[in-house]
């Protein structure tokens, strides 16, 4: 069989990729099904034998948990990634470094075709294809949700598991959830469902990585985040353990943080694709250190950079949110925000407790910044309260003329 024939599909396990699986076989297809591990719970054994029970020629599977910290989630934290003022990317995160190890497994194993199982309303869709328009331009893709001789046939959940019936494909016994989840370890996602009624409340199962506010502890837990370069290098947990290595670090602050509620977000977000849709973001450990390194770039940032450095962190999320990963503009950000962030060094000490995330102080020994003498009301050493006259002076004469104009025009503000 040509190389043409050989398609390297984004695999899940779940009904939607199984019966697609399934489906380009019969289409004539060899298929090289890959997963890549970004932090999920998953029975890894049990995907690779359905994958290959359903006639796939292996079963890639990826550990990509370091990949997907230390590149994505970590370079967010930096820029203080977030969309639309309150989503922190957790699933736009993960696909770039899931984009590319697909293409890796593609090209190692001859595979000219790629697929996966998105639907064609969603976000997914675009990211993905981007991706590997950038990565692997020669290959075709087949995206089975757009194709009418596939969407035609598969009208809905009854036709998927009627042909899964057909075809001996397993399906689980237990009832399935009456929304989509996508779970990583920088959050887990819910939607759809029940969920597109955005004003009913998100049932309580909806959160599988956080507890209800109302169940979380009566006493807070207490620990210090720091950061070197703008990055998260070490947690230290009040009488308890200190972490050091990405992942672990990463797991640890999410098991503190979501047993004390930390880390919910229930919005209707704006769509790459036009259309609005609502999200339940679950995302403890990212939400407390976004939290930690706002507050230590008080200490260790110029007030003019991070001003700058609010626009770039906004057009680098939008560029991550809109599958634009793989661009000259992301890279030209990506530089500026490693710039900025080369003193943004120090350690904030902070407390979760019922749902919030509390920083309670903090230090950068090596910034120069933040100056005890200047700030304090009780000297003037280095500083003369006259000099604030000329300041005030110069910035009124704008405001001088502004104010006179409006009385000129009939529209005087007071």
């Amino acid at each position: 069989m040509s190389d043409e024939k050989r398609v390297c599909l984004a695999y899940s396990g779940g009904l939607d990729t199984s019966v697609i699986l399934t489906w380009l076989r019969q289409e004539g297809y060899t298929v090289v099904a890959f997963l890549g591990n970004v932090g999920q719970a998953e029975d890894w054994a049990a995907v690779e034998k359905k994958a290959l029970a359903l006639g796939a020629e292996r079963m890639v599977i990826e550990d990509l948990q370091q990949e997907f910290l230390e590149e994505l989630v970590f370079r967010g934290i930096q820029c203080d990634a977030i969309y639309e003022e309150q989503y922190l990317l957790g699933t736009s995160l993960a696909r770039p470094v899931l984009a590319r190890a697909l293409v890796r497994a593609a090209k190692k194993y001859n595979c000219q075709t790629l697929s996966h199982g998105c639907t064609g309303k969603g976000n997914d869709q675009v990211r993905f294809e981007l991706a590997w328009r950038a990565l692997y331009p020669s290959a075709s893709i087949i995206a089975p949700w757009r194709m009418p001789k596939f969407f035609n046939r598969f009208q809905g959940r009854q036709d998927l598991l009627q042909f899964a019936a057909e075809n001996n494909i397993p399906v689980s016994s237990s009832p399935k959830s009456p929304w989509s989840q996508d779970d990583n370890l920088a959050h887990c996602s819910s939607e759809s469902g029940i969920l597109e009624k955005p004003d009913m409340p998100a049932p309580k199962d909806v959160w599988i990585k956080s507890v209800d506010p109302l169940d979380a502890p009566d006493v807070p837990a207490k620990f210090s985040v720091t950061f070197k370069a703008g990055i998260p290098v070490k947690l230290e947990v009040e009488g308890g353990e200190t972490y050091t290595e990405s992942v672990e670090l990463f797991k640890a602050l999410n098991k503190i943080a979501g047993e004390h509620a930390v880390g919910r977000t229930d919005i209707v977000e704006s769509r790459f694709i036009g259309l609005k849709s609502r999200g339940c973001y679950d995302a403890p450990a990212h939400t407390v250190l976004r939290l930690a390194h706002v507050d230590i770039q008080g200490m260790t940032v110029d007030s003019k950079v991070r001003q700058i450095m609010k626009w770039i962190g906004n057009e680098w999320s939008q560029c991550l949110y809109n599958g634009m990963y793989f661009s000259p503009e992301r890279e030209l950000l990506e530089n500026s925000i490693i710039y900025s962030q080369k003193h943004v060094n120090g350690t904030v000490n902070m407390m979760v407790y019922k749902g919030g995330a509390h920083v309670l102080s903090r230090s950068a020994p090596d910034s120069n910044l933040y100056s005890e003498e200047q700030a304090s009301m009780d000297t003037l050493e280095g500083f003369s309260p006259e000099d604030t006259s000329g300041f005030i002076a110069i910035q009124a004469i704008r405001l001088e003329k502004y104010g006179a104009g409006k009385v000129q025009q009939g529209e005087p503000l007071v």
